[in-house]
């Protein structure tokens, strides 16, 4: 996210007279509701928060628990097989650096936190920058294959898929859209919400996990068990990949079978899947 450009508009068409303003990608293409209100999506995070009762003071708690949570399953290692180290450049004269933990998870600063003013509605809002995911720089990539792929190729599985589902609402309430395509995937896996393990819904903002939660009747302690995106990062385009890699280090460690993922999309939209866990030798129940 840190490499998108500012565009200039007008630049292939030129401008005769005025002054000219560079726009922020990011902005833009990222964080900017492109089918409703055209308003930031931080204020839809607000609207959230209104719909569903939620304080200023409740997004805090709530983010300090997931850069907690976090940075205990960093010091435990439960990364570990999931991240790939990259040694990047140290600067000049300096030697590289290898990079192999998320950057965001040491900045929790609780005093900092609460104090922060909010970000889009002076005075009264109640999403700031630190209970909302931040700005990052990220990459995951997952291998989907067939079963007879697998076969032909002596692959080893890591996890099923068992099902999967789509919804969406008004472009200004897609925080709360996975509340709908969770119950469709786990309605296509067939498989009841008593029978899953753990849960990841991506924190693009902490009242996204809230709501979803409360609509849902989820149990706060099978959400995000590793700390979610508010302490990880949410970088655009990865994020879904991501919470799916997470989510089988968490089946893994705890020794789980089924995991669902969520996650909302600006424009109203939101995915979820429902995975299975395979075991050392490879098998899962129901892998046809």
């Amino acid at each position: 996210m840190s490499n998108t450009p500012h565009y200039l508009p007008v630049l292939r068409t030129g401008a005769k007279f005025g002054d000219q303003t560079l726009v922020d990608g990011v902005l833009k293409d990222g964080l900017t509701d492109a089918y409703g209100k055209k308003e930031h999506m931080g204020l839809q995070g607000e609207e959230c928060a209104r719909d569903h009762d939620f304080t200023r003071e409740q997004q805090d708690e709530y983010a300090i628990k997931s850069y907690q949570k976090a940075q205990a399953a960093t010091e435990a290692g439960n990364f570990k097989e999931e991240i790939t180290p990259v040694e990047v450049s140290g600067g000049r004269g300096k030697p590289n650096v290898v990079v192999d933990k998320d950057d965001e998870i040491n900045n929790l600063n609780i005093p900092k936190l609460k104090s922060i003013k909010p970000a889009f509605i002076p005075g009264t809002g109640t999403v700031t920058a630190p209970n909302a995911s931040p700005l990052s720089d990220g990459a995951s990539s997952l291998l989907l294959v067939s079963a007879s792929y697998l076969k032909s190729h002596n692959l080893t599985p890591i996890a099923v898929i068992k099902g999967w589902g789509d919804a969406a609402l008004p472009p200004s309430k897609f925080t709360t859209a996975p509340s709908l395509a969770i119950p469709k995937a786990l309605k296509h896996a067939g498989i009841d919400s008593s029978k899953v393990d753990a849960y990841e819904i991506n924190e693009a903002f902490s009242v996204v996990a809230l709501a979803n939660c409360k609509l849902l009747g989820l149990d706060q302690e099978k959400v995000n068990k590793h700390g979610g995106a508010v302490a990880l990062g949410h970088p655009l385009g990865a994020s879904g990949a991501r919470i799916v890699t997470t989510l089988l280090g968490v089946l893994r460690k705890e020794e789980g079978k089924i995991g669902v993922a969520g996650i909302c999309n600006g424009g109203g939209g939101a995915s979820a899947i429902v995975i299975e866990a395979v075991g050392k030798d490879g098998i899962a129940n129901g892998v046809h």
